[in-house]
């Protein structure tokens, strides 16, 4: 069971923090994290996972396996630029939002498009199908169970 988590590639220190503990509750819940596999909020998803002994994938943007955040386990380098982003939220069954810009909101989109259960702590406001929590313990709650009801 794959959940995505989607943010910026640079974060303030809260966001980190936040990725943190959203990437430890995604691995002690027996979950794979997939990300985008570089910096800021994917690294600090990655960070929490690895520290909690979870298995952690990277979907990078160029042909590099050395391009991904230390804590990618599973480095794959796709080449496609940012039509990556397509491909993270396809291998997942639930997204996490944190943060992010204008690469986020085209992954927002395609979690919607394609009927992802999606939830966003503190990421863009109103976006009608997202669903906004407030801490990080909620986020992997309700994306863990989101995820196991796809599973049935």
């Amino acid at each position: 069971m794959a959940i995505a988590v989607i943010g910026g590639n640079q974060c303030s220190e809260d966001e980190a923090e936040q990725a943190a503990a959203v990437g430890r509750g995604i691995a002690e819940a027996g979950a794979i994290l997939v990300c985008g596999g570089r910096g800021g909020v994917m690294a600090a998803a990655c960070k929490g996972a690895r520290g909690a002994g979870g298995l952690t994938i990277g979907l990078l943007p160029g042909e590099e396996r050395d391009e991904a955040n230390p804590d990618v386990l599973l480095p794959i380098p796709t080449g496609l630029g940012i039509g990556r982003n397509l491909l993270v939220i396809n291998s997942a069954l639930a997204v996490i939002a944190i943060g992010g810009r204008y690469g986020t909101l085209s992954e927002i989109a395609f979690a919607l498009q394609l009927e992802k259960p999606l939830f966003g702590l503190g990421s863009w406001p109103e976006i009608p199908g997202m669903v906004t929590v407030s801490r990080a313990e909620e986020a992997v709650r309700c994306a863990v169970r989101a995820a196991r009801e796809q599973l049935k």
